[in-house]
């Protein structure tokens, strides 16, 4: 469950071992990525999910795309155990530590493309374990929805293991379907003989090679038909566990988009995107009455005391208090309706009531069409205000916005819907 994570030492395993080199201590996960892992799933389902996902059968991760660096927040025990891998090792790190030299590319753009798209897809993918041994799997992934929003709140990715095959066994397979057994045994006779006048007894293979170091990266893997039906049984025993803890706190996921709120969804990839830019701001879409707030960043959160659930399609206006000036908020608004970019200094609230001088910075963003599709608010804290590589507030200001607009129109640009 998720409280192993604070059990072990750090630096040892849970069996009390040291972790191999290909874990050091600054490859364990980022401290400014432990609570937002730690919460992804309680933010949204009942407390209880952590131990009903422990009880389901098979190999599996569960990431979360709102957080920067799109990090894994759940891992089944199957899968650590086909790994090697220890919880606290593979907790809010990305899903590319277990891809090698051997993979492949095209391989790991189709599921890029796919997490782009926000879709399902099935694959067959050369992966590694921790000791660094390769092994095939089929990579079944898939993303689940919030009901309230439309917006991916996890991607789910089941991994059924690809055992080596024969040629015998492969020509099973194959002539099974097609009547073809004589053929198939005559043809295994022959390719037993063959491998024992080369010195190849397939017994003494048994034992030679074990882990297939050598054999596994050599050739490719199709996974069968009882192997694809296993990854979608999986699929489906998580996806029924998620939604029936997301109903008891009221938010619901769903295999498919479907929003009741009516608040914009944006893509995932754009998600992605945004969770580099390590800066306080949020994205709303001009598109809905009221500007809901459709992004908010982690360094957001953290200024403000919200959780991302109570900002989402919240108006931007939320942080307003008694003693905000309104002559400043008349001066934003005007700037939103001429289209134009707007810098202030005004008195804003935390969650917790407390007050802070909001250095704000309001830009519109426009996609590859030229059309204004969101705005961007850039926020920082006056007293924690710092040299940050001798900028000023608003020239760092000016750089979210820019790095904000470079991710919106790369999107927007790309093949494939990128807002839906």
């Amino acid at each position: 469950m998720l409280a192993v994570l604070t059990a072990p030492a750090i630096g040892r395993r849970a069996d009390s071992t040291s972790l191999s080199p290909l874990t050091s201590l600054t490859e364990l996960m980022d401290p400014s990525l432990r609570l937002p892992v730690e919460q992804s799933l309680a933010a949204r389902y009942s407390e209880w999910v952590a131990e009903a996902l422990d009880e389901i059968q098979g190999c599996f991760l569960i990431t979360d795309p709102d957080i920067a660096g799109h990090p894994i927040v759940f891992a089944s025990r199957g899968f650590l155990a086909m790994s090697g891998y220890s919880l606290e090792e593979v907790l809010g790190r990305n899903g590319r530590i277990f891809q090698g030299a051997a993979t492949d590319r095209q391989s790991v753009m189709e599921i890029r493309e796919a997490i782009r798209e926000e879709r399902t897809l099935q694959i067959s993918l050369l992966n590694y374990r921790k000791d660094g041994t390769p092994h095939w799997i089929l990579f079944h992934l898939f993303p689940v929805f919030g009901v309230e929003d439309g917006r991916v709140a996890h991607f789910v990715a089941v991994q059924v293991p690809i055992p080596r095959r024969s040629r015998c066994l492969r020509s099973l397979a194959e002539n099974r379907h097609e009547g073809g057994t004589g053929r198939f045994l005559v043809a295994c006779r022959n390719e037993f003989r063959s491998d024992y006048k080369l010195g190849c007894n397939p017994v003494v293979e048994l034992f030679v090679d074990v882990d297939n170091r050598g054999l596994e990266a050599e050739e490719s893997r199709h996974a069968t038909e009882q192997e694809k039906e296993k990854a979608c049984d999986a699929a489906n025993s998580i996806l029924s566990t998620l939604a029936h803890y997301s109903k008891l706190t009221g938010r619901v996921i769903s295999d498919k988009r479907r929003s009741e709120a009516g608040i914009s969804a944006i893509n995932s990839s754009l998600v992605i995107s945004l969770g580099r830019i390590k800066q306080s701001f949020v994205l709303t879409d001009i598109q809905l009455p009221q500007m809901p707030i459709v992004y908010a960043s982690d360094e957001f959160l953290n200024l403000t005391g919200y959780s991302r659930h109570e900002v989402l399609g919240r108006e931007c206006w939320f942080l307003n208090g008694p003693d905000t000036d309104a002559d400043v908020l008349h001066q934003i608004r005007q700037s939103i309706q001429a289209e134009h970019s707007c810098t202030v200094r005004l008195l804003n609230y935390r969650k917790d009531r407390s007050s802070f001088w909001n250095l704000f910075h309001i830009s519109p963003v426009r996609n590859a069409s030229g059309k204004i599709a969101f705005y961007v608010s850039v926020q920082m804290d006056e007293n924690a205000k710092s040299n940050e590589h001798g900028l000023s507030p608003h020239m760092r200001q000016l750089g979210v916005v820019g790095a904000v607009k470079v991710a919106v129109r790369s999107l927007s640009m790309c093949a494939g819907p990128s807002r839906r």
